[in-house]
C-alpha cells in the first residue's frame, strides 16, 4: 500500500509589513537626530565626570594650544544684533552686505581690523591660517568688546541664561594666562558665570555622582 502525498505548502512570508516598520524606525532617527554643531577648530579640551549637555544656541569661545581664541554664535536670532552692534561701537564700517557676508562665517576668528579686508577675498581663510582675535593682554584684548556687543544684545533679558549659554572650550595644552585672558573679557562685561567644555568621562563606581547618575538624580536629589 502505498503512502499518501502530503500536499505540499507555500512557504513565502510577506514582509511588506517588516519592512514598513523598518523604514519608519529610521526616518525617526534621521528626523530626531541633533548633528553637532561645527567647530572653530579642533582642540582636546580636558576631561570630566561631568555630563551636563551644552545648550544648542550657545556663545563657545574656543581657546586652542597656541593661544588662539575664536568665537562662535550659535543663537541665530541674535547674530545680526550683536555683528550691528559691534560695526557701530567699534567703527569698523561694515557695509550691509558685509554684515550679511560676516554673519555666514561659522567663527570670528580675526582681529577687528582685519575684518573688512578678509570679507573683501573670494576664499574662506582656514581656521589654522586665522591669528584668532586677540587676546594678548587687558590693553589689547578684543574679546572684550565681542563680549560687550553680545551683553549688549542680550539686554534686558535674564543674565542668568546668557551665563548659561556661554561656553568656553580650551585646549588642554593652553596655557593658563590666555584663558586668564578671556575670564577678564567676561569679567569686564559683569559675566561671573560660564561653563567649561571637557571631554566627557565616567564617574567612578561608588562615588556620589555614579549613584546619583545610577538614581537618576542631581547633585541636589531631584529628577534630573
Amino acid at each position: 500500500m502505498g503512502r499518501a502525498k502530503i500536499p505540499r505548502k507555500s512557504t513565502t512570508i510577506d514582509m511588506t509589513a517588516m519592512c514598513d516598520v523598518a523604514f519608519l524606525l529610521l526616518s525617526f532617527f534621521i528626523l530626531a537626530t541633533k548633528q553637532k554643531p561645527p567647530e572653530a577648530v579642533t582642540v582636546a579640551p580636558p576631561s570630566s565626570v561631568s555630563s551636563k549637555a551644552a545648550p544648542e544656541k550657545s556663545i563657545l569661545i574656543t581657546l586652542t594650544k597656541e593661544g588662539k581664541c575664536f568665537l562662535m554664535l550659535g543663537d541665530e536670532t541674535k547674530k545680526t544684533e550683536i555683528l550691528n552692534d559691534i560695526n557701530t561701537t567699534r567703527g569698523l564700517g561694515l557695509s550691509g552686505a558685509e554684515i550679511s557676508k560676516l554673519k555666514k562665517l561659522p567663527f570670528i576668528g580675526m582681529p577687528l581690523g582685519q575684518i573688512k579686508g578678509i570679507l573683501a577675498l573670494d576664499q574662506t581663510i582656514p581656521p589654522d591660517k586665522l591669528s584668532g582675535i586677540p587676546i594678548a593682554d587687558s590693553a589689547n584684548n578684543e574679546l572684550v568688546d565681542w563680549i560687550r556687543s553680545v551683553t549688549n544684545a542680550y539686554a534686558g533679558g535674564d543674565q542668568r541664561e546668557l551665563e548659561e549659554k556661554i561656553l568656553i572650550k580650551g585646549d588642554q595644552m593652553a596655557k593658563y594666562p590666555a584663558f586668564t585672558n578671556i575670564k577678564y573679557a567676561l569679567k569686564k562685561n559683569d559675566i561671573f558665570k560660564f561653563r567649561i567644555v571637557t571631554n566627557g568621562e565616567a564617574a567612578p563606581i561608588g562615588s556620589e555622582l555614579y549613584n546619583n547618575n545610577k538614581l537618576g538624580v542631581d547633585a541636589t536629589g531631584e529628577k534630573k
